[in-house]
């Protein structure tokens, strides 16, 4: 199957609903689960695509209702979020896999922990997720606080605002300085790329190279982060900005029963307010956190191998204790 093709694949659910999800990594490895953050897709998960190669791993990525590929669900709630990963399971024949969700995409797996029988999951990680705003509305911005707010009280406005707000990144992103500045920075990422592969003596046939030019590049990151998401409109981002904020997620902290759900996370997130992250780690029953002293919500991606390896191979890391750069709650 070609990599255009991987990326673009639909599963019919019971109801009727189309769930569209990516394949990255090996098709043959240990299955894992990706819930792509906020506002997103299944995209996303390209760039983890070579962790996944190496660690031996299906990486399968699913839209959530509404955005990219899915069909929208109406009324939905994160608790619903379950049932359809149960069903993809089953139709994919995944009869164990982990579930690991970012940033937006954390209260999901979180959801999963809580209703997915405990033997059908290898492991759940929630990396730099979406905090429980139960633990306070103050600590997040005022921005924040504002999108929250219309997503309640008038979602017609908030669609408009994200409407614009796509429709102006994505030209912004095409003008000149701004797309040079891209292309340089999509430049030095390959040369640190290859320096590290270099100091790590990995073979190189074990990550594709890509023979698209610097632009094309460009223009695939632009589609993945701004034209996918929003494929089918603003309304499910304005959707998932009222369900990402509210009070009750449709299920208590306390009453997730899986053991254990790993959480990575920044100190310094601005995003997600590490306080309202130490509140769910207190409230969890079986859990065990990681953080990082020096990180925000956007430097936490080096961290991000060693959170999969971790989740896939859990059996082997039951009793660690300790963590380097870090603090450890149970």
């Amino acid at each position: 199957m070609s990599s255009q093709a991987r990326q673009n694949q639909t599963f019919i659910l019971p109801d009727g609903r189309q769930l569209g999800y990516a394949e990255y990594g090996d098709h043959d490895g240990t299955p894992l689960l990706y819930f792509h953050g906020f506002p997103a897709c299944r995209l996303e998960a390209y760039a983890v695509d070579d962790i996944a190669r190496r660690r031996k791993i299906r990486l399968l990525s699913l839209d959530r209702p509404g955005f990219g590929l899915s069909t929208p669900q109406p009324n939905r709630s994160i608790l619903d979020w379950p049932t359809d990963v149960s069903n993809f399971a089953k139709g994919m024949q995944l009869s164990r896999f982990a579930v690991m969700g970012l940033s937006g995409g954390g209260p999901y797996a979180l959801a999963c922990a809580y209703a997915l029988p405990q033997e059908s999951l290898i492991g759940v990680g929630l990396f730099a997720s979406g905090p429980p705003w139960i633990a306070g509305a103050h600590h997040n911005s005022r921005y924040r606080r504002l999108v929250s707010s219309m997503a309640k009280y008038w979602p017609g406005g908030l669609r408009l605002f994200f409407g614009g707000l796509v429709g102006f990144s994505k030209w912004l992103a095409n003008t000149g300085p701004i797309a040079r500045t891209i292309d340089r920075w999509l430049e030095l990422e390959d040369e640190k790329k290859e320096v590290e592969d270099q100091g790590s003596k990995q073979e190189t046939a074990t990550t594709p190279t890509s023979k698209k030019t610097t632009s094309e590049r460009r223009l695939d990151l632009v589609h993945a982060l701004l034209e996918e998401p929003f494929a089918q409109g603003s309304r499910a981002a304005v959707d998932e900005a009222r369900l990402l904020s509210s009070t009750d997620w449709g299920f208590s902290l306390g009453d997730v029963g899986y053991n254990t759900v790993r959480i990575w996370h920044g100190a310094e997130d601005k995003n997600a307010p590490v306080s309202m992250i130490h509140y769910m780690v207190r409230k969890l029953p079986h859990c065990v956190y990681h953080e990082f002293k020096d990180d925000t919500h956007y430097t936490m991606f080096k961290h991000l191998e060693g959170a999969i390896a971790e989740i896939i191979l859990e059996k082997n890391v039951e009793d660690r204790t300790t963590l380097d750069e870090g603090t450890e709650r149970r």
